[in-house]
């Protein structure tokens, strides 16, 4: 075949494999969520079987808006409004203590929004409010996403020296005309420094994310961006596909289609990015995560144990999940839980002494062996299928007769390996992940839910 019709095939393939499609952080999706009137965790939890706990807490508030975030978020520049928040933060944590019970904590996420909104002395309020009333391993991971616009070198130590061990920033793209457009102008040389710096006070593991799609982005641009990642030689990258949703997110309404790498350019981004991440020794963790061989998640995964909730991909997968916060999603034994989207809505919760969260599910059986399959396929990019028939005590062959026939067109393109015992993605077809997870939900519906989600390329 000529390269111009190899060419040709790929983009065929790319253009029908890059339909909307869940993230896949969670299965079933947060879009199922149906409104709850009671606690439906304190049932979840006294049947779960885990014996350590995960803690996520959302930090909402931003000092900016960036346009293209799609995370629930409160722009202001009050600093007053956190000191209320954290306050109400430790009245939500005194309710909900019974969800610890003796459960070691293992590990803290802060996202949002923006945790370095918060100011040093708000950050040692709210690490002495979680130690007060969680026990934590001497070995737990202690993580925080951070706005490098709003960080300094001292602010490091503050974060050290409060036991934080992992630190992500948020990178984004390097090229000037991108970060305008996005309204994120920020310097690379700043960020490189706190890198530096976080690697000297001795930090265990720093992540820097960058996005592919973003208006302006093409090829050229992009290349400068990878380059200085490398550069900066970050022991994770996160490489994220831009989510367009104008439909929910106004400010993305200022991004016409034309300003956006169409699917066949976004594919060109992410093999580039792929390629020349490995190529000096990054190990490819599930779809878009990067880490050093010797990074436990890269060990992780190598050893098939890898997982992924809410916040991505973890080692901490048997742990149970409590969210705290704004919009917080907690994940105990078979039940999801949400908090409140908007800020007064959760403060009213809390002050009727009401359940946090207000939506949520919990899991069928169903959804266990769905969960796991695509969990398998979005982790390890395989599912071994026994360990799935001996897990839930099913025929897969026959729980799955429908959705094995609409595998068969992605067997054809050369996008999955069927074989008896498993089911295997090729290298070449990881960008495809979420299409092919797709086939296992059972609640997608692609012309009801299709712009619900972002493109899967």
């Amino acid at each position: 075949m000529t390269d111009s019709k190899l060419a040709s095939q790929r983009k065929a393939i790319v253009e029908m494999y890059a339909q909307h499609a869940p993230r896949y952080t969670s299965y079933p999706t947060a879009l199922k969520f149906a409104p709850v009137t009671h606690d439906i965790l304190v049932d979840a939890n006294e049947n779960s079987d885990a014996d350590t706990l995960s803690l996520y807490v959302h930090i909402p508030f931003c000092k900016t808006l960036c346009y293209y975030c799609g995370c629930n978020k409160i722009v202001t520049r009050h600093s007053e409004k956190a000191d209320v928040y954290l306050r109400y933060v430790e009245k939500e944590i005194i309710a909900r203590q019974h969800l610890a019970n003796a459960k070691r904590i293992v590990s803290l996420h802060l996202g949002g929004g923006s945790p370095s909104f918060l100011s040093e002395s708000q950050h040692i309020e709210l690490m002495s409010t979680l130690r007060r009333y969680f026990s934590f391993e001497v070995d737990a991971t202690l993580s925080i996403e951070l706005d490098p616009r709003n960080v300094t070198k001292p602010y490091l130590r503050t974060l050290k020296q409060l036991g934080y061990n992992r630190l992500s920033f948020g990178l984004q793209d390097t090229d000037y005309n991108v970060q305008h457009t996005i309204n994120r102008v920020q310097s690379t040389s700043h960020i490189a420094d706190l890198v530096f710096e976080a690697k000297s006070l001795g930090f265990d593991s720093v992540n820097l994310d960058i996005i592919y799609g973003l208006p302006h982005q093409n090829l050229e641009t992009f290349k400068t961006t990878v380059a200085a990642t490398k550069a900066i030689a970050p022991d994770r990258i996160s490489l994220f596909s831009y989510a367009h949703l104008p439909e929910r997110f106004a400010a993305q309404r200022k991004f016409s289609d034309d300003m956006l790498p169409d699917a066949m350019l976004k594919s060109e981004l992410y093999s580039y990015a792929v390629e020349s991440f490995t190529s000096i020794g990054y190990e490819k963790i599930g779809l878009d995560h990067f880490a050093k061989p010797t990074d436990e998640l890269a060990v992780a995964y190598k050893n098939g144990v890898l997982h992924r909730n809410f916040q991505g991909y973890t080692t901490h997968g048997d742990s149970d999940l409590l969210g705290l916060g704004l919009s917080s999603i907690s994940s105990i034994g078979n039940a999801f839980a949400q908090n409140p989207k908007k800020l007064n809505d959760y403060y009213l919760q809390i002050d009727n002494k009401l359940p946090t969260a207000v939506v949520g599910l919990t899991l069928t059986k169903d959804d266990l062996i769905r969960r796991d399959v695509i969990s398998s396929l979005m982790c390890n990019m395989q599912v071994d299928i026994q360990e799935i028939e001996n897990k839930h005590a099913i025929v897969f062959s026959e729980y799955f007769n429908k959705t094995i026939e609409k595998l068969k067109p992605l067997q054809n393109d050369g996008l999955l390996l069927m074989k008896k015992h498993w089911l295997l993605v090729p290298e070449s077809a990881r960008i495809y992940i979420r299409a092919i997870c797709v086939k296992f939900d059972a609640y997608f519906h692609e012309d009801a839910m299709s712009q619900r989600y972002s493109r899967a390329i």
